[in-house]
């Protein structure tokens, strides 16, 4: 992905298609943002392909594409995680939700009032986004997104965040200028980790709920 129009179009399929089977194997509604997840990734792939179509440019693809990438995931991922977690880790990621929304405030900002440039770079598309206090602004939407996982206490989500962070890092020690649609691709490969949890999640409660009827038939 990344690669050319046809790459990001097949990615964002198949990363859709496992964001609906996520959905699909999700049996608490707290659980839904996050399983939801990879269909926005999926999504987001797919009006990728279409910048790479237009060749760049200011166009209402390239600004959906930044829509969904800056502000929307900066809140999607903090409360996705605040919903998923038991009530006594919601005040830490309630912390990090905080931080999203304010990081999403100051990237729409940045959006309505400067306009987004997209440009192909060989393989891969460069996005150029006017953004006042760039590094504060990147660093309180890694902390909001990466760090809510990582906070989260549950194993397949410290996972996610743990691989996404590896990828943020390896994306931009090899593509700089291009980190954010890289680091987006990333995100969207480690899609199939939420798909591996939403089945974990779906078993445990199923499992838990056998136990339940097991004691009650032999209190009986």
């Amino acid at each position: 992905m990344c690669w050319s129009a046809k790459a990001d179009l097949v990615a964002g399929a198949g990363v859709l298609a496992v964001g609906v089977a996520c959905v699909a194997r999700t049996r608490r509604p707290a659980d839904l943002p996050l399983a939801a997840l990879p269909v926005l990734l999926g999504v987001h792939q797919i009006v990728e392909s279409l910048v790479w179509a237009d060749g760049g440019g200011t166009g209402a693809a390239t600004l959906t594409w930044a829509i969904i990438a800056l502000p929307l995931l900066a809140v999607w991922v903090p409360a996705g995680v605040w919903c998923a977690v038991p009530r006594r880790a919601r005040p830490r990621i309630g912390v990090l939700l905080a931080i999203g929304v304010a990081t999403a405030a100051a990237l729409a900002h940045a959006l309505v009032a400067h306009p987004v440039t997209s440009e192909i770079r060989g393989h891969t598309v460069g996005y150029v986004v006017d953004l006042p206090h760039a590094q504060l602004v990147i660093a309180g939407y890694l902390v909001a997104t990466v760090g809510a996982l990582l906070a989260s206490g549950d194993r397949g989500l410290v996972l996610l965040g743990v691989l996404v962070a590896v990828g943020a890092i390896v994306c931009w020690a090899l593509w700089e200028l291009e980190f954010v649609s890289t680091w987006c691709a990333v995100a969207a490969v480690t899609s199939v980790v939420l798909f591996f949890w939403a089945r974990g999640r779906g078993r445990d409660r199923g499992s838990r709920r056998y136990a339940g009827v097991s004691r009650g038939g032999a209190a009986g």
